[in-house]
């Protein structure tokens, strides 16, 4: 799929890897609507944006991830101004071992709720023109951290949704790619915050740092762009991108259904 004239949502859109993933996209041609709870940040970003790409390519909505009315509305809204939607990063998520309930609501049933509210943009069984979901996972999706017990249960869980709802794209019809991103740490407000935030896990705040010793730090950028990879090759469905420092692979799964 090329970018230009396309048209993105982006959850979780203001800062972090969103806002990078919100610029690459941008950059490639596409219009982006910015979706995040955080108003004052999405619209100083907005019009920054709008400066250094004109005002007809971006649209900011506040957002919470966990509110259905919300997202129906910012769907709709940039259905209407740009056209439909072509493109979904499920990107907004919490890693907060303290508020655990919250992590699973947004980590993993906005994701859920995010994408069957898309499917009634985007799938060509409901008029739309298909296209391409990429949810924002993490290397804890793939293998567990253990600081962040209920932080890895819904990355694992999105790993799971994304590869289950490729397949069922694929056999039903709906013309929709859904792929998942895989990162490792990335230098983020998210990452910096959530070792304050390992409640009952705060004994193993060393081994979070032990695993950025290992592993490296990446930037929202690099993140970014393997979005781009994703949303372009259009051989890539229910695939788990694994990102690195030292670089990215494709994540085997073991079949037991064929």
């Amino acid at each position: 799929m090329a970018l230009n004239g396309k048209i993105a949502v982006v959850t979780g859109a203001a800062q972090g890897i969103g806002k990078a993933m919100t610029e690459m996209l941008l950059q490639n041609g596409a219009k982006v609507a910015l979706l995040d709870v955080n108003e004052t940040e999405g619209k100083k970003l907005m019009e920054a944006l709008k400066r250094e790409y004109g005002l007809e390519r971006t649209l900011f909505h506040i957002c919470d991830v966990e509110s259905e009315e919300q997202i129906k509305a910012a769907f709709q809204k940039t259905a209407e101004t740009f056209g439909g939607i072509d493109i979904l990063c499920n990107n907004a998520g919490i890693a907060n071992e303290t508020a655990w309930e919250k992590t699973v609501s947004i980590n993993l049933v906005g994701v859920i709720r995010g994408t069957y509210l898309a499917l009634e943009h985007m799938s060509k069984l409901s008029g739309g023109r298909g296209g391409i979901i990429v949810n924002t996972a993490s290397i804890t999706g793939l293998s567990p951290v253990l600081s962040f017990p209920v932080y890895t249960a819904t990355k694992h869980g999105v790993v799971g949704f994304t590869r289950a709802m490729a397949a069922a794209s694929a056999a039903s019809g709906y013309g929709i790619r859904v792929n998942a991103l895989c990162p490792g740490c990335v230098q983020t407000d998210l990452f910096s915050t959530s070792i304050s935030n390992l409640g009952l896990y705060s004994h193993l705040a060393d081994e979070t740092q032990k695993l950025v010793e290992k592993l490296g730090m990446l930037t929202a950028s690099e993140v970014a762009n393997c979005l781009l990879e994703l949303v372009t090759d259009e051989t890539k469905n229910g695939e788990a991108l694994i990102v690195l420092p030292k670089g990215r692979k494709y994540m085997t799964f073991p079949s037991f259904t064929e």
